[in-house]
Formats: structure tokens, sequence, C-alpha cells
């Protein structure tokens, strides 16, 4: 793995999701990812946190948000919004439950790409204050500034265009 691969700092959380009845007759529960816990609970994935009448909320295991220095601009516009997020990707798995934790991540762009495949589930959920200090910092410490330089095409030019000279065969 090359060094511009490997994350500098790794944050590990746990994600809750949330289990509701559907209101439809094609499926019987909607799923949803509705938070990320700094750190990691004492807790085993899938454990039940809260029941109701027709919502079930989930512990569902722990991950990691990894920041990586490459990708400090995004984390800084995500950091610049009103409410800032963390995007919960949830594969489909066989087994006892329909999903697993596939991504948590602070990177804006990066969960949008996860929202592609159509059988992932991708939630943004208000990022926890204690995840916006370790992403803040690690952006002031790691975040370099680009100027963003805008590329000029050549122009066609018209003579050259029109001096073209026919292929054999073409009429």
């Amino acid at each position: 793995m090359s060094p511009a691969a490997t994350p500098l700092v790794r944050i590990p959380v746990g994600v809750v999701v949330e289990r509701r009845k559907a209101a439809s007759q094609w499926i019987d529960f909607t799923w949803h990812a509705t938070g990320v816990l700094p750190d990691e609970p004492a807790m085993k994935p899938w454990t039940i946190l809260r029941e109701e009448a027709g919502y079930t909320a989930f512990y569902a295991g722990s991950a990691t948000i990894d920041l990586y220095r490459s990708e400090t601009a995004h984390y800084r516009e995500n950091l610049a919004v009103e409410e800032p997020g963390v995007w919960v990707v949830l594969s489909p798995c066989e087994g006892m439950w329909p999903y697993s934790i596939a991504v948590v991540t602070a990177d804006p762009a990066e969960g949008e790409g996860f929202s592609e495949a159509a059988t992932n589930l991708v939630e943004q959920v208000t990022m926890a204050e204690a995840i916006r200090e370790i992403v803040g910092r690690f952006v002031d410490e790691h975040h370099v500034a680009r100027d963003f330089v805008k590329r000029k095409r050549n122009r066609a030019d018209p003579e050259t265009l029109a001096r073209r000279s026919r292929r054999e065969g073409d009429e």
C-alpha cells in the first residue's frame, strides 16, 4: 500500500441503526443509520438499544473513520456547513442481519460515491462534537491550500481545418 493511501488518523466509532415497520405490502421493514457514537461501546453488534411499537434501535457494530491528508479539502468543506455530517454506508449481507457496516466517512464525496451502488444504504448523520474536534485538528494540521488553475484550450485554426486533404476512397 502506498503511503498516500494510508490513513494518518483512524477514529473508532460505533454505529446506530433503526428498523421501522414499513407501510408497504412489499417489504416488512425499513432500515436507516441514525447515529455515529464516538468510541466503540462495550457491547456486542446488533444489541437492541431501544424498542417501541414498530421501531427498534440497534447498536450495529464498530467501524473507523479514516482521515487522509489528500482529502482535507473535503473535510474542511464538511466542517464549514452549519451541521457537519458523517456518512454511514450499510451493505446488504446474508445471515442473521440484512446489513453490515461497509464504511463510515467524514468525506462527503466518498459518501456520495457509495450511493451509486443501488444496493447500499447511504445515510448522512450528524457528526458528534468529539469527532468534529478530531477532524478539525486534522484539517488544521494537514490542509494545504492549492490554487485553482484553469487550463486554457488551444483554439482551433480554421485554416488548418480547411486544408485537410482527401483520403483515397473518400468522395
